[in-house]
């Protein structure tokens, strides 16, 4: 299995190992996802290979897209549909997903996480729906995954306040499954893959596919969605002061313009 400067692959045990590596926030972009998603497909025909973790190098797991890049400024739009397109193929893997969520989980970031079946976090965990405090519409398939994890209203109330959810609510609340001792997020969910790579791997794959269901088609039409209403709330002022006050680290000042 090809590992890269940006993604390690390794599988040892039955286990398969997906790492990010664009240290300290493991920023993504179309490139980057796509690189996973193919990785993970690849995974999906290799039969050593029965569960997947998917870990991060650094402090954080994942900052989400990049809103300072290049290709982010120049098009938002293409850039997002370039990611989401990648993303969407995250869905299709056949392979059970353990995420392991050191840091902060925010954005982007955050759907990652929860394209994973399963998410192990520790007390200093942070998953955030910032999209509203940036001025534009949740994506990367949230709109499916998040209210399938939490409920509607909790989805609701992370989406609308953009809080901070720490490592202890979310297994409480059900965005995280399992809580890690601090320094150990990644054990933690090696040695629940371990759990699952110890069963029969055809059994796993279909109880998986019929428990999801119609999950990756749900998620396509919801990221088409996601991305129009994206589009139209990049034209806005409150948007472009959304953005800016994250990457200049301030508190934004909205108008409703």
């Amino acid at each position: 299995m090809e590992s890269s400067d940006e993604l390690a692959v390794s599988v040892t045990d039955g286990i398969g190992l997906l790492e990010l590596r664009r240290p300290p926030n493991n920023h993504v972009d179309a490139e980057l996802i796509g690189r996973l998603a193919d990785a993970a497909a690849a995974l999906d025909d290799d039969a050593g290979c029965r569960v997947i973790v998917l870990a991060a190098e650094g402090k954080n797991f994942c900052g989400g897209a990049d809103l300072g890049s290049a290709g982010f400024v120049e098009d938002k739009v293409a850039a997002a549909e370039g990611l989401y397109r990648r993303a969407a193929q995250l869905f299709d893997v056949r392979t059970p997903i353990i995420a392991a969520v050191q840091g902060t989980a925010v954005g982007g970031g955050l759907g990652l996480a929860c394209a994973a079946d399963f998410r192990v976090a520790e007390p200093s965990t942070r998953f955030v729906a910032n999209f509203a405090r940036l001025g534009f519409h949740q994506g990367f398939g949230l709109s499916v995954t998040l209210p399938e994890l939490v409920g509607r209203q909790l989805a609701t109330d992370l989406l609308l306040t953009a809080r901070r959810v720490g490592g202890e609510e979310a297994v409480a609340i059900g965005l995280a499954d399992r809580l890690a001792e601090p320094g150990q997020v990644r054990e933690t969910a090696l040695q629940w893959a371990r759990s699952i790579a110890a069963v029969a791997p055809l059994a796993v794959r279909s109880i998986r596919a019929t428990l999801r269901g119609d999950l990756p088609q749900r998620v396509r039409r919801a990221l088409e969605h996601e991305l129009a209403e994206q589009a139209a709330l990049w034209q806005t002022r409150d948007s472009a002061e959304g953005i800016a006050a994250s990457l200049q680290r301030r508190t934004p000042v909205f108008r409703g313009e």
